[in-house]
């Protein structure tokens, strides 16, 4: 069974912890791990193999967290890399283009919590039952409150399916994220017959696309012809205007409300999409703040990026106060779905906060922004053994490198030379140059940008190692 793994999110209600390059599924939250780790950590113990579907940033981020944990084999696992988003149905065709028709498949997203593993793998083996007899499988999570932040499916109880080996129910109806009063009702009439759409899957890779063809056939035709334009090698690439030509759907309006071979299996399995600060402050502990002080105030949750930090509040109760480097949210309990709303005015106001934190990954390491002003900025810049920068050259700005441990080779126009900590180097505006770290540690230097023109977009690279433009 090969593990399905959709990285495509960019857990906006979760900003500013949330980045479009640093999206929820990849921000360490949960003891050191990250919702994408522990992802593949749980799908290890029922799947023999990974396929994960991502974009070209979020394909180094899931490499170096794979990486991380020895026992991810990197030897089973293929990536796939979209270079626009078309939601679920385009994204899972195309991974099911790449495998035997008669594979089953696991499709979960990467940005999950699933906190009763032992259930988990029951539901799964259940699963893998109903996908062997050619249908295709949801799970549904028995709902414990009226939520209106997740869809809901309706099942038929009078068709279910037993024997011993097999369990699973019918489903009537697929329902849109209601409002309170109808997500009381589901509850209120007939709880154990509606669950909430974990959008979790599983089915024979070569059903899903006889559907995804009968239903949805638009989707199906040209998702073909994007795959077998795709550059293939260890990586497969699909074309971006292939991909554009895609039309843009869920798994569940293209197939699965359409379809009469779908059950779902009911999953009491601990599951939460994290996808709100109320739901993620359920689920973290208060201990990545060291100093909180709290005066008239009480059943507040607290998060910062600084641990350090201390944190006082007077008069304050039933909040979340989520606290990064650039960024401050403050939220009333059961108010943070409305996040969402907050990153639309930012849109609107063209704001980098949105993309970036003040820590940005690259596939060669991260660098920091460190202090930013007209006409200049000062970054700490991390490079990982064995990796190196882009050749590329500035328009408008001149950069001076200071080590401050490892051994940097730096090439700077036709002279290539080492510097060693505490010593530095100078590149004029428009000189090509580049950095490489070809030691056994990491190279930790400060930049100091000087020009007219500091941004990120001032860049011109000539070569690069990991195919960016």
């Amino acid at each position: 069974m090969t593990n399905i793994i959709l990285c495509g999110g960019s857990g906006t209600r979760l900003w500013p912890i949330s980045r479009t390059l640093m999206p929820k599924q990849f921000a360490k939250l949960f003891d050191g791990k990250s919702l994408f780790q522990m992802t593949v950590e749980r799908n290890t113990k029922v799947c023999d193999k990974n396929f994960i579907v991502s974009n070209k940033d979020q394909y180094f981020l899931a490499l170096d967290q794979m990486e991380e944990n020895s026992q991810f084999s990197i030897l089973n696992s293929q990536f796939l890399l979209e270079p626009i988003g078309r939601n679920t149905a385009p994204a899972i065709a195309l991974s099911c283009m790449a495998l035997d028709k008669e594979e089953i498949v696991l499709v979960t997203p990467s940005d999950h919590l699933i906190k009763n593993e032992k259930e988990y793998i029951k539901v799964i083996q259940k699963a893998k039952e109903l996908a062997k007899q050619n249908y295709l499988v949801t799970f549904g999570i028995i709902p414990t409150e009226a939520n209106t932040g997740y869809g809901y499916i309706e099942a038929d109880e009078k068709l279910k399916i037993k024997n011993e080996k097999l369990e699973g129910l019918d489903v009537v109806k697929f329902h849109e994220k209601p409002d309170a009063e109808t997500a009381k009702q589901y509850l209120e009439s007939n709880s154990q017959f509606f669950f909430w759409n974990s959008g979790m899957f599983c089915f024979k890779a070569g059903v899903f696309l006889e559907e995804l063809k009968k239903y949805s056939p638009k989707i199906y035709e040209a998702s073909k012809k994007a795959f077998k334009n795709a550059k293939k090698d260890n990586i497969i690439r699909i074309v971006h205007s292939d991909m554009l030509n895609i039309p843009e759907d869920s798994i569940d309006y293209a197939v699965m409300e359409k379809s009469k071979k779908v059950k779902v299996v009911h999953s009491d399995i601990d599951w939460s999409d994290v996808g709100s600060f109320d739901s993620l402050s359920e689920e973290l502990k208060m201990d990545n703040v060291e100093w909180i002080i709290e005066e008239d105030s009480k059943d507040n949750f607290y998060y910062s990026d600084d641990k350090k930090k201390v944190i006082a509040t007077i008069g304050l109760e039933d909040c979340i106060v989520i606290d990064t480097k650039d960024a401050l949210l403050i939220s009333k309990k059961g108010k943070t779905q409305k996040v969402k709303d907050i990153v639309k005015q930012l849109k609107t106001q063209h704001y980098p906060l949105l993309t970036t934190h003040s820590l940005v990954h690259r596939p060669w390491g991260t660098y920091e922004t460190l202090i930013e002003d007209n006409g200049y900025k000062i970054k700490r810049i991390v490079v990982k053994p064995g990796k190196r920068l882009s050749l590329q050259k500035h328009f408008h700005r001149n950069e001076h490198w200071i080590v401050v441990s490892g051994t940097a080779t730096v090439t700077v126009g036709d002279e290539t030379k080492l510097i060693r900590p505490n010593e530095s180097t100078y590149i004029k505006m428009g000189e090509i140059h580049r950095l490489s770290n070809d030691g056994k540690i990491p190279v930790v230097l400060i930049e100091a940008q000087v020009g007219e023109y500091t941004d990120e977009d001032d860049i011109v690279r000539l070569q690069d190692d990991f195919e960016r433009n």
